[in-house]
């Protein structure tokens, strides 16, 4: 039997009961608001209240109060359909009846002290369901090949990816066959995700928030992923080149909160250019959207991207790149920081900022020097994705991105050069 001694106190338990009351009325308010025939506002309350009291009572007695209580939970449940089940059409939905169960575990999580848990499970049941129209819409818009090419990236993320060993190994030690692996995902992935958000939401709205998306896991395979399905995509170039410009503008808020967080002391300095470099590279994507929404032409989209074979040539390409850096850091040496930074920033933006960042809040780097170092990488990144774009994209594609990415880093050395 549990000690008594660990029961917390009158205010903190007051305080669980209200949350799980809470809570319950939450969910409760979304089943009324349907007019569901099992259970109402009322109810959800009670059935949360019910979970808490067990929860309180499994802090004297043992966990079986909890499992009896929820047996006791099941039949009630059990008891208030048998009407249904015996009426002439029963529903046999059971929705209501699984968020009833839920909400019983999340009022005795409340508890026994997983508030916070409680809280996000209570909020996520109260989305799913509310979203119940927009849900089974989105599932019927999905078809058999797009299926197809979930389960590939379910293979390929959930089954592949965590066999692999998560260290460097073979020359240099800077192959690492997890990372070069994630990039392969992530080009798959986020190919399917922009497809599916341009096939729910289309036009300039789908383009940037693919591209929101895109930059905020990674811009580079974003690039990669958009290029390649440009080819097959036939028209469109020019809201596929939004798509990449937005991710490449998406990319610099992320540099700005690492160096946020690396440089605590010292980020007031290094901010501002940057900050002036995402705006500029914001107005050149929001340039290139006006003109695409102005094209309307947007890409012929009838079948989900096949991008694996593409991506596991684009990972082979990352690896190259990889063997580049590491055989450039080897012949200048770690002393010369803007070489460094130049070859680096091509595959990735963060380890150039998050190195620089801490240096200069150590003081081992001036802040002048530090973000002219972590913009010389941005620079380099954009330089490594036009690269892409020309290599992988359609013609279509090509002449928009590309004079997209010039006005970015026109902008960039501008600041690289001017900034005082």
């Amino acid at each position: 039997m549990p000690d008594p001694a660990s029961i917390p106190g009158t205010t903190e338990l007051l305080q669980s009961l209200g949350t799980a009351l809470g809570l319950g009325l939450l969910v409760g308010l979304q089943r009324e608001w349907t007019r569901d025939r099992v259970a109402g506002i009322r109810t959800f309350a009670l059935i949360s209240l019910f979970g808490a009291l067990s929860g309180l009572l499994s802090l004297t007695f043992g966990g079986w109060v909890i499992a009896a209580a929820l047996l006791s939970c099941v039949a009630m449940v059990i008891v208030g359909n048998l009407a249904e089940l015996r009426s002439s059409n029963p529903d046999t939905g059971l929705t209501t009846e699984i968020a009833i169960l839920v909400m019983f575990v999340i009022g005795a999580a409340c508890m026994t002290g997983y508030i916070i848990e409680a809280v996000v499970c209570a909020g996520t049941v109260m989305v799913l369901l509310h979203s119940k129209d927009w849900l089974h819409g989105m599932v019927r818009k999905i078809g058999e090949e797009d299926l197809r090419e979930i389960a590939r990236l379910v293979l390929a993320g959930l089954v592949i990816l965590p066999l692999l060993p998560n260290r460097e190994m073979g020359y240099l030690g800077v192959l690492n066959p997890f990372k070069v692996w994630l990039m392969v995902v992530l080009i798959v992935g986020i190919s399917l995700v922009a497809y599916l958000i341009r096939k729910f939401f289309g036009g300039a709205k789908g383009a940037a928030l693919a591209g929101i998306l895109g930059g905020l896991i990674s811009s580079t395979a974003t690039t990669a992923s958009v290029a390649r399905r440009s080819r097959a995509a036939g028209t469109g170039g020019m809201m596929l080149a939004a798509i990449v410009m937005t991710a490449s503008s998406v990319v610099f808020i992320r540099v700005i909160a690492e160096v946020v967080v690396a440089a605590p002391a010292q980020f007031r300095e290094l901010l501002p250019p940057l900050v002036a470099m995402m705006v500029w590279t914001a107005v050149v994507a929001v340039v290139i959207h006006r003109l695409a929404a102005k094209a309307g032409s947007p890409p012929e989209e009838e079948s989900p991207p096949s991008e694996l074979k593409g991506a596991v040539m684009f990972g082979l390409l990352y690896v190259a790149v990889l063997y580049g850096v590491a055989l450039a850091k080897e012949h200048f040496g770690n002393a010369g920081l803007y070489v460094v930074a130049a070859i680096s920033g091509l595959t990735d933006m963060d380890a150039i900022t998050l190195s620089t960042s801490g240096l200069v809040n150590s003081g081992d780097v001036d802040p002048r020097t530090g973000w002219r170092v972590i913009l010389l990488g941005g620079l380099a990144n954009l330089v490594f994705k036009a690269g892409l774009a020309l290599s992988l994209g359609a013609q279509g594609f090509r002449r928009p991105v590309l004079a997209g990415f010039t006005a970015a880093l026109a902008g960039g050395v501008a600041i690289l050069m001017l900034w005082p």
